[in-house]
């Protein structure tokens, strides 16, 4: 029977820490869509300044997600890992006693650089230190991190700021990250080995250019419009420094990124999938909370309780789907799975103000089994493809591009819902946008769908 690449003593015990500081990240993702308003008032700034504290949190994400593998050959798999906490740790000590806004929006920062680490190193890791055969249900896992956490943050911050001030979205996450800055310290082993391959700075600086002119250009979008002149610009200096970051990784000895895995195109196929998937879901995510409180006019404690049965359907969806992977492989299960989140949408499109509310948990509860269902199966067939250090570039890249298109959907969602908001009615202008912001997250679920049929072979086979 195929062994694990690294071997290590407690394999599992290794993965628990990674896994509550990127369940504490992704939580930390969306967690801030549902209090936004309290923080707005209580701080007395614009939405626009105010939708910074998301923003700038992918941004980071973005930028340092290309570097974890990077890291990971100049120092040991613990260290890197322990300062990606520490930093997440310090970042939300900072968000949680911030007087204004400034000083909050610095430790939003300096969150997103634990999160951009982390993220990618638990996919990477796992990929190592388990064998084959378990590697679905392994990644299942992660993936549950990846899908639940968002899917489940804004109930719990409803709740949460039904009691409490918004400080407390902060305070809530420092117990789970002591926790995993314990395990990791246990009982984490060096995975990767220390080559100190030469820093290629140029390849950095494209990097950060790339991925910081995408994301900013997604957000000013929302606001201004696509074709504006900043976006316009903003955009094309972020597409153009990517192209020559992309170009120069397949030039030089040692690049950040390694991105001859896409020479397998299992890696692309599967890669294009989660990113279809992971836009559908943060859209959504967007777009729902919204639409309760906004259309359907329910406060924000209710709100989160509406969210819950998507939410416990995410988690236990995602957490046998690596158990389906291990038996079925990934063939039929992404394509059943952007299915079935087809069908979800297509129940919350033809919703409305005067819709009954068990109508519309359904819709969200049918869109949170299809999405998790495709998502953990994709993953895992597309970094199974890949062996050795390349595995941690594959790991990075694919989450990497996830912070891309979870950006580019949100703005996309909220372009959608100010093109809907033109109407006079107030009420039914707020419902039309929402539902273009649904027809597109629909476009995501039948891309994602159709593309399946590219994926043939079972890699856990």
């Amino acid at each position: 029977m195929p062994r694990a690449r690294v071997s290590v003593k407690h394999p599992a015990l290794a993965m628990v820490g990674l896994m509550i500081g990127s369940f504490s990240g992704m939580f930390s993702e969306t967690a801030l869509n549902v209090g936004l308003t309290t923080i707005i008032n209580s701080l007395q700034v614009s939405q626009a300044t105010a939708q910074w504290l998301v923003t700038g949190y992918m941004l980071v994400i973005g930028i340092f997600m290309p570097l974890s593998g990077l890291l990971t050959r100049w120092f040991s798999t613990k260290k890197v890992v322990l300062g990606a906490l520490g930093a997440f740790i310090i970042g939300v000590l900072i968000s949680a006693t911030g007087s204004n806004f400034a000083i909050v929006l610095t430790g939003r920062l300096i969150q997103g650089i634990g999160t951009g680490l982390v993220l990618p190193l638990m996919f990477s890791v796992a990929m190592q230190i388990f064998p084959p055969y378990r590697l679905g249900t392994v990644i299942g896992l992660a993936a549950l991190v990846v899908i639940f956490a968002p899917a489940i943050a804004p109930t719990v911050t409803g709740i949460v700021l039904s009691a409490f001030t918004w400080n407390a979205v902060f305070w809530l996450l420092l117990p789970f990250l002591v926790i995993a800055f314990i395990f990791v310290a246990f009982f984490l082993e060096n995975v990767y080995q220390q080559t100190k391959d030469p820093v290629d700075w140029l390849s950095i600086v494209e990097s950060t250019i790339g991925f910081a002119g995408i994301i900013f250009g997604a957000s000013f979008a929302s606001r201004s419009g696509w074709l504006s002149l900043p976006v316009i610009i903003t955009l094309v200096i972020g597409l153009l420094a990517l192209v020559a970051f992309a170009f120069r990784q397949l030039k030089i000895k040692y690049p950040i990124l390694n991105l001859r895995a896409f020479n397998q195109s299992a890696f692309t196929v599967g890669t294009v999938l989660v990113m279809l998937d992971f836009g559908l879901i943060l859209g959504s995510m967007y777009l729902f909370p919204m639409y309760l409180q906004q259309v359907i006019k329910l406060p924000i404690a209710t709100t989160g309780l509406v969210m819950l049965p998507g939410g416990i359907a995410n988690a236990i969806t995602s957490g046998i789907a690596g158990r389906l992977y291990d038996n079925f492989g990934a063939k039929w299960l992404s394509r059943l799975g952007f299915l079935i989140a087809v069908f979800g949408v297509a129940i919350l499109l033809v919703s409305g103000p005067t819709s009954p509310i068990w109508l519309i948990i359904l819709g969200h509860v049918i869109l949170m089994i299809g999405a998790p269902l495709a998502m953990s199966p994709s993953q895992t067939y597309g970094l199974n493809s890949l062996t050795g250090k390349l595995s941690a570039d594959g790991s990075a890249i694919l989450n990497t591009l996830e912070q891309i298109v979870g950006a580019l959907s949100t703005a996309i969602a909220t372009s959608l819902l100010a093109i809907g908001t033109s109407q006079s009615d107030q009420l039914m202008a707020v419902n039309s946008g929402i539902h273009y912001g649904f027809w597109f997250v629909l476009l995501l679920a039948l891309a994602g769908f159709l593309l399946a049929f590219g994926v043939h072979h079972e890699s856990s086979k």
